[in-house]
């Protein structure tokens, strides 16, 4: 009791103002603040002269900046020592955090920290002086991010005392006020954050409490193997449940003298107050209510309990005679009529084993007043005075720990002494107002029996559904409506008869009056979810007009209309996806290495072609294993400027597997992408065993790459497929040879390998690119062993096993990852010198310039120039064609006449035209007739009118044409003078940040409006976000506030002072991925064509885009214009998933990201707690999102993707930011989703199921063949290549014989056999079933490879008749049979022999046997378990 008695008293709140009470409530949020040391000579040496011994500590208190009001309670540091001043700058190191959570999300909800230093006086007494305070931010004007990695800051600190802040003048913003003196060179560092893993606690801390980390709470203990600070990841103790029947309340002289007594204070109260009368028969009591809850002396840990209490005379009159002897044989002690029973029993669940664990009881009464004389109910405009309630009485008991059961009786308390509920009590009456009865006799007390065993008392009832169920767990949802009703009761839990509803409506609330903004606070409040605190209010928040100082529903509204029903928001349980997670990273990332010596000295042997640098020298041989420091100074300082990038695919190699392996592949090709060059697809390779090929240390097949021909032939002579990529500063960029340097450093180039014959994938391979990198070496090679990795899919299954409101109970799919084989590749590059001259990257311009100027735009040159490119010492234009000039008016002069349109004039009429023709040709007849020659004179003058009229009508036409575009021309000549021009390099997903200097032209102020014709490139409206760029890119220009304008969803506008120039932030930031993403996709689905491995491979352009921003005066005047030309660079890919998928339907995937520090491309040096995630996709339709699940959990992207129809290919890029600005990407990845036919097959495992597909003929005929992924398990008819007749309709048998029972996908590829092209594709979806086993069996066989055994085993036909079966093993390779079919007659036995080979590994493993009648169904299955030792 006495630990309760001084947490209690220590703990005690100020309430918030009230009017903020009355805004609504919100969720609350934790934080935890660590003040860690304090800068600057803030302490005078006077100080230190004076007093001695003097110490330094830290006061911090919330604030409310509106209303001018403390509130909540002051957190007090632990003194530090003040040393002389002899460090400069003196410094006091405290780093002690705080922790505190507060639903008052306002930005003026401050915290004030106080400087106080403390020291002895000469004659031995304490002083403590303020030194100074500063305000603390805790919520900004605009909503924060989630929670990000914590930030040292410093908080400025200013001269006087936190009391300073109650004074009028001092109005927000309070840091840029007059009256607020700066300390100069005086600091405090200290870190903020929110702290969710404060939120489970809630209910044991109350809001707006500091505390310090130190400070030890009630019910919390320390992490495990942990002890100091128990706030940082608090850990809640365990709780017990107490069981209280037999309660009653004793009050003195008895329950008739104290209620009348009670009565007339009340009415003698409200004559004081209302100034009026009040009957004394008027005012009755309507009910008697206890309050029981746990308190652990900051707070309530949940709400109280409310049940009735009646009289026990009534109780015994009442009801039956057996619970009356009850109630007699319990009451014997007691003295008359004068005590309160409760009949049923209380059950408290949230005790915990702790000193400062209580349980309180609180007696309250609820008063009714009816207003009419005839005694009825009041009407609906008087309900203000139909109900009050008053606390009478209040009592704490501390249980004794060791203690089971027992019988307590406490005595009661009331009067102004501080209680758990913070509201007013009535007090023991004064001898001048009691009667002489109340002069000499106590208080009241409370008596009942505990007991930890819910079987204490068999004979009590047990208690009903005391609290809602909504109680019954934490939620860190906003509380319900306070007017929406209680949840009934649970089923199975019956209210007796002489049991009073608990926590349902009474008879008060029925009639609850109209609540001040104080009382509907702790109508509210009690309504809040059990994590919530208890609401804290000072005595005087009461008004008269109800006289309520308790309520438990809000029923003002609910009272007028008792019929109406309110629909209540279902609560959302925490639930794990279905879809489980896949590991990025775990199933295309393989791992490459070094090969073996014995794999290099075959390959080498094979007359692979030697690579040679410029001078014709072997290149160098690079370890793979070994690291690469990158400069790239060396880089670009290399005399041989082009790179010669040489792939050499040199073979193919098998791994051994366990199981029966799948048929090896005849040919192969690859499919990658190497940085912009287009997307390249081998030509098919044919896989050549070796002569000598014995195996080798890794157990591995190795197979050559011979390249084939068009006739079907290959030359075993020439094995090898070598690619080259010539990269030059012919086609490079200015600027782009660092970029290409960064893409080898850093990118991992990723193969697909495909069968040649079925277009299956075989798997991927990934190779690191950084040994490439020459650093001035002549050429280097670099040769890999490269594991190819295959993924298989389960089917995604709704089957959900444990409880779904837990993590981690749902049973995730496998996502099972074989290794193919392995892929022997050889990487060189070899450097040449460049034919031209290259510039120095010093001339090159800026790629990275960040302040782009309009001072730069040149004026009107006054027409084209005559010599573009040498300097101009005045406007020299030149005479030239309008033809030659305007493409459009040339289009216009060399084109005939629209018919039907006038002609100019002086061409004269079309009638004159033909009879002036006629006379010329009537004229020349005449002249040949008299034998003279006709001269050139007539002939002429018929061209020259011609020419004459087609002039006119040219300069007519010419005339229009520039009378027309003169406003145009001259408009866009004028705009030359205020263009600027301006180019940046842009990778997908990177914010490229950059600005604009605006000057404005004119001595007048112009409201500027900002247009910009592109949606991505945008104007940068949020300061934090200007200043996150500023320190990313180092760009040290001034930066404002509030400098924009917004205007919705029109453009922003800026304000200009005369001749001002200010700097406007941009960000162009793309995620269209261009045409790189289709080319690659259809990479695998293509047509044989010709291919040259020797030539160097030409690279693809990327594409170039435009943005053209507009400043506009209000006006209308143009004043300044920006033209952007944005060059795309090739992006880095860190992962390619491809997934297989039903068409039409949806795709939901959810990729789980490798732990944050193991990422290539996070920051170094990151605290130890995650930063949030953030994901966007090039494809907008596509939903693409992440959820923080909390503090050490595993972070998941979640994917919803709708597949098109069948064989449609959706590829999309992922990029994923850590920060909320989402500057640039850690990672990126890009997906290939394909769209397959699907075919649903329901099957028992080693049973034959039999189905058909409808294939369709093309345009003309076809030869065809099917090919399996599991060919083991789903065959075909017909087998090999048949023919598809053109518009012909032909079905394809499939026959499924599974293995494994579940649920997985297997691929069937129908491909043309003469232009290898894909015909059709299915998806087969096997849902397989176990069969049943009828004989089970047991046998030992020695592990490590040596000899196998012989065993036989009977089968006796159950038919009369004769049978043939087949037998089949889900092992073949562990066990194989002496004869795979036999038949035996009806009735007799068979004996069939089986050879169980050894394995190297020693364990255990269960063989099925499958017998299966003659159209392949299973008759029976036998088990033998094999033990290998």
């Amino acid at each position: 009791m006495h630990d309760w008695q001084r947490i209690f008293d220590q703990n005690l709140l100020a309430p918030p103002h009230t009017q903020r009470a009355r805004q609504p409530l919100k969720e609350s949020t934790a934080f935890q603040c660590v003040l860690k040391w304090l800068d600057g000579p803030l302490i005078k040496q006077g100080v230190l002269e004076v007093l001695s011994e003097v110490g330094c500590h830290l006061r911090v208190s919330l604030f409310d900046v509106t209303y001018r009001h403390f509130f909540g309670r002051t957190w007090k540091s632990s003194a530090r020592p003040v040393e002389p001043l002899c460090r400069q700058p003196p410094r006091i190191v405290f780093s002690e955090p705080f922790y505190f959570h507060t639903s008052l999300n306002h930005p003026n909800v401050v915290a004030v920290v106080e400087v106080v230093t403390e020291g002895r006086r000469r004659d031995g007494t304490l002083q403590a002086l303020s030194c100074g305070f500063g305000i603390l931010r805790i919520f900004s004007n605009s909503p924060e991010s989630p929670s990000s990695a914590p930030q040292d800051k410093r908080l400025r600190l200013y001269h006087g005392s936190p009391r300073a802040l109650l004074h009028p003048l001092l109005q927000d913003p309070i840091e840029q006020n007059k009256h607020m003196t700066l300390i100069e060179n005086c600091s405090l560092q200290y870190t903020l954050k929110p702290h969710p893993l404060l939120e489970p606690v809630f209910h044991l801390l109350p809001e707006n409490l500091l505390v310090s980390g130190l400070q030890q709470i009630p019910g919390l203990l320390p992490a495990h193997g942990e002890s100091g600070d128990a706030l940082r990841k608090p850990r809640l103790q365990k709780s017990l449940t107490w069981y209280l029947d037999d309660l009653f309340f004793t009050l003195y002289p008895s329950l008739e003298k104290f209620e009348e007594e009670l009565l007339e204070l009340v009415i003698s109260d409200h004559f004081r107050e209302a100034g009026s009368p009040l009957d004394s028969g008027a005012l009755e009591i309507l009910e008697r209510r206890l309050c029981v809850g746990v308190h652990n002396g900051l707070g309530f840990v949940q709400r109280p309990q409310v049940v009735v209490l009646v009289p026990e005379l009534e109780v015994a009159l009442t009801h039956s005679a057996s619970f009356s002897r009850k109630v007699g044989a319990s009451s014997k002690a007691r003295s008359g009529n004068h005590t309160l029973v409760l009949r049923s029993r209380l059950q408290l669940p949230e005790m915990v084993c702790h000193p400062a664990f209580t349980i309180v009881f609180q007696l309250e009464y609820v008063f009714n007043s009816p207003s009419g004389a005839d005694g009825n109910a009041a009407s609906v405009t008087s309900l203000s005075n139909l109900a009050c309630m008053h606390m009478v009485r209040w009592a704490v008991w501390n249980p004794v720990l060791e203690a089971s059961s027992g019988r307590v009786m406490l005595p009661l308390q009331g009067g102004i002494q501080p209680n758990p509920s913070h509201c007013l009590v009535y007090k023991v009456p004064p001898a001048s107002m009691s009667s002489e009865e109340v002069k000499q006799v106590e208080s009241g007390t409370v008596q009942f029996q505990y007991s930890l065993s819910p079987e204490g008392h068999p004979d009590t009832p047990m208690e009903h559904a005391i609290r809602p169920k909504a109680e019954q767990r934490p939620s860190r949802k906003p509380p319900t409506s306070p007017s929406s009703l209680p949840a009934p009761p649970p089923r199975g839990l019956t209210t007796p008869q002489d049991s009073p509803v608990g926590p349902g409506l009474s008879l008060s609330q029925l009639a609850a009056s109209p609540q001040s903004p104080a009382q509907r606070r702790l109508a509210e409040a009690s309504s809040k979810p059990p994590g919530s605190p208890t609401p804290s209010l000072a005595p005087g928040e009461f008004p008269l007009e109800g006289r309520i100082s308790h309520l438990e529903a809000d029923l003002s509204q609910t009272a007028l209309a008792p019929g109406t029903s309110t629909a209540e928001q279902l609560q959302e349980l925490p639930f794990t996806p279905v879809h489980a997670p896949l590991i990025v990273g775990a199933w295309t990332r393989s791992s490459g290495g070094k090969p073996s010596r014995a794999s290099l000295a075959l390959l080498r042997s094979a007359g692979f072609p030697e690579i040679l640098d410029a001078n014709q020298q072997p290149a160098e041989a690079v370890n793979p294993t070994d690291p690469v420091k990158f400069s790239p100074q060396k880089e670009e300082s290399d005399c041989l400027q082009s790179n010669e990038i040489v792939l050499q695919f040199l073979a193919f190699s098998r791994v051994s597997q366990d199981d029966q392996p799948a048929p090896w592949p005849q040919t192969v090709y690859f499919t990658f992408q190497f940085y912009r060059f287009p997307p390249e697809t081998t030509p098919r390779l044919q896989l050549v065993e070796l002569d000598e090929a014995g195996k080798t240390s890794s157990a591995s097949l190795p197979h050559l790459l011979v390249l084939i021909h068009k006739d079907g032939s290959f030359d075993a002579g020439s094995p090898g497929f070598q690619l080259k990529y010539l990269v030059d500063p012919g086609f490079l960029r200015p600027g782009e040879q660092r970029w290409f340097a960064r893409y080898l450093a850093m990118q991992t180039l990723q193969i697909d390998i495909w069968d040649g014959d079925s277009l299956l994938l075989i798997g991927s391979a990934a190779v690191q690119m950084k040994h490439l990198l020459r650093q001035g070496r002549p050429a280097v090679q670099v040769s890999h062993e490269l594991e190819v990795v295959a993924t298989e899919h389960e089917q995604d299954t709704m089957v959900v096993s444990g409880d779904v409101t837990r993590f981690g109970c749902v049973k995730p799919i496998n996502v099972h990852t074989v290794v193919k084989g392995r892929l022997h590749l050889t990487l060189a590059n070899v450097g040449h010198l460049c034919e031209r001259r290259v510039r120095s990257p010093s001339s090159l311009p800026p790629s990275r310039s960040r302040v782009i100027s309009n001072d730069g735009a040149t004026g009107f040159s006054g027409g084209g120039l005559l010599t573009p490119g040498a300097p101009r010492l005045k406007n020299v234009v030149q005479a030239q064609k309008l033809a030659d000039v305007d493409s459009e008016l040339a289009a216009l002069l060399f084109s005939p006449p629209w018919p039907g349109t006038p002609r100019p004039q002086g061409a004269g009429r079309e009638g004159d035209a033909v009879r002036r023709r006629k006379l010329e040709r009537m004229r020349a007849v005449h002249l040949r007739e008299r034998g003279a020659e006709p001269g050139r004179c007539g002939l002429g003058a018929l061209a020259q009118q011609s020419i004459r009229a087609q002039h006119a009508r040219d300069l007519q036409l010419i005339a229009a044409y520039r009378e027309r575009t003169k406003a145009e021309s001259i408009a866009n000549a004028l705009s030359l003078a205020i263009t600027t021009r301006h180019t940046i390099r842009a990778t997908l997903g990177a914010a490229e940040f950059f600005e604009f200097a605006l000057r404005n032209p004119d001595n007048t102020q112009h409201t500027v409006t900002i247009a910009i014709d592109s949606t991505e490139l945008s104007l940068i409206l949020d300061g934090r976000e200007w200043r996150y760029f500023k320190e990313l890119t180092g760009l040290h220009t001034p930066l404002e506030e509030d400098m924009f304008h917004p205007r919705g969803s029109l453009t922003p506008q800026l304000f200009l002072r005369p001749r001002e120039m200010v700097h406007i932030p941009f960000k162009f930031q793309t995620f269209s991925a261009g045409p790189r993403a289709s080319a690659q996709a259809s990479a695998e689905l293509r047509f044989e064509k010709d291919t040259d491995a020797g030539s160097p491979r030409k690279s693809s352009t990327m594409p170039t885009k435009h943005a053209k921003v507009l400043f506009r005066a209000g006006s209308g005047k143009p004043l300044a214009v920006l033209c952007l030309t944005v060059e795309l660079q090739p992006h880095v890919v860190d992962q390619v998933l491809r997934f297989y998928h039903p068409e039409l339907t949806f795709l939901k995937k959810a990729i789980r990201l490798l732990p944050w520090h193991t990422l290539p491309g996070a920051p170094v040096g990151m605290p130890r707690e995650d930063p949030p995630v953030y994901v966007r996709c090039s494809d907008p339709n596509v939903i693409c999102e992440t959820q923080n699940m909390g503090p050490g959990e595993p972070r998941d992207v979640f994917l919803k993707v709708a597949s098109g129809p069948s064989p449609e290919i959706k590829d999309f890029f992922v990029t994923i930011y850590a920060d909320r600005w989402l500057a640039t990407p850690v990672q990126t990845w890009q997906v290939h989703l394909h769209s397959l036919q699907r075919v649903d097959v329901s099957c028992v495992t080693g049973q034959r199921t039999r189905l058909a597909l409808v294939l369709r003929g093309m345009q003309t005929v076809r030869k065809v063949k099917a090919f399996s992924s599991h060919p083991q398990e789903l065959t075909t008819d017909p087998r090999g290549v048949f023919v598809l007749p053109p518009h012909g309709v032909q079905d394809l048998h499939v026959g499924v014989r599974p293995r494994r029972a579940g649920s997985r996908f297997v691929h069937l590829n129908l491909v043309d056999v003469d232009a290898h092209q894909l015909v059709a594709s299915w998806l087969v979806c096997l849902s397989c079933r176990p069969p049943l086993i009828s004989k089970a069996f047991e046998i030992t066989l020695p592990a490590g490879g040596g000899k196998g055994a012989n065993k036989r085993i009977t089968y006796t036909n159950p038919y009369p008749s004769p049978r043939a079966y087949r037998l089949h093993s889900d092992h073949p390779r562990l066990l194989q049979f002496k004869e795979d079919a036999f038949q035996v007659g009806g009735g007799e036995t068979y004996t069939i022999g089986l050879r169980f080979a050894s394995r190297r590994e020693a364990g255990e493993e269960e063989i099925l046997i499958y017998i299966n009648d003659h159209e392949d169904k299973n008759e029976e299955t036998f088990c033998v378990k094999v033990i290998y030792q």
